[in-house]
């Protein structure tokens, strides 16, 4: 391969175990909105919460309004919506100070990579604020170039639209062989930077794909960032 002069990354599942991290915050908020008067199992709130995020989708800000939309508002003991609600938000948000942090190879992979004389990136999907919040959060934005810093919102391109790449890439000036994209979804990172002919590598060990790396074109997969430092090395030489 040419090379490298940056490295772009996704954010959900490849900086982070964002599934494992999601479950744990969306099961605190149904714990204290059942403490805080929802007369129903613990379980039986959190399959319906399951639902309706499933149904619209992860970035929707109303899911406990209608969580209890489509539950029996009698079943209120106190009768405060207002305030479960607010309970269910308070402990979402709670688990996110507390529990959100990288992988633990994730600081010193960046911490590598710059000393190489990499640019480091981010192209991400999602809402604008939300994905910021996050790279704030795990402690990753003094390791990024500024102006590297690409979500869909603000692009008004979304995965896996092959745009959404070209557009980091010609705002950096960068050539597709001279970066590489690193993420958790075949089909949404590996695909479509590798068909512009970007540096591919798929992140797997949080990734809810459940096929093998022989089931799409990928340049590298990973199991941890370790396991690039040879590569980058290498390409560096």
């Amino acid at each position: 391969m040419s090379q490298l002069k940056a490295i772009l990354f996704d954010i959900d599942d490849t900086l982070f175990p964002t599934s494992e991290f999601a479950l744990a915050a969306r099961k605190a908020a149904v714990k204290a909105m059942v403490e805080a008067g929802l007369d129903f199992p613990e379980e039986v709130v959190l399959a319906e919460l399951l639902e309706v995020i499933a149904e619209f989708s992860s970035n929707y800000s109303q899911h406990f309004n209608k969580l209890l939309h489509r539950l029996d508002p009698d079943r209120l003991r106190h009768g405060s919506p207002a305030l479960v609600i607010a309970a269910g938000v308070s402990a979402y948000h709670d688990t996110k100070f507390r529990k959100l942090a990288p992988f633990d190879d994730v600081v010193p992979f960046l911490e590598f990579a710059r000393g190489l004389g990499l640019r480091l990136g981010i192209v991400s999907h999602g809402w604008t604020d939300k994905q910021a919040e996050k790279l704030v959060r795990l402690g990753v934005v003094p390791y990024l170039e500024p102006k590297a810093i690409f979500i869909s919102e603000d692009i008004g391109i979304n995965k896996p639209n092959p745009k959404l790449y070209q557009r980091a890439l010609a705002k950096l000036g960068l050539q597709p062989s001279e970066a590489m994209y690193i993420g958790d979804s075949p089909a949404h990172d590996v695909a479509p930077t590798r068909s512009i002919g970007m540096v591919s590598v798929w992140a797997r060990r949080a990734s809810k794909w459940r096929g093998s790396a022989g089931d799409f074109d990928v340049d590298h997969v990973i199991d941890s960032f370790d396991e690039l430092r040879p590569i980058l090395e290498a390409n560096r030489a």
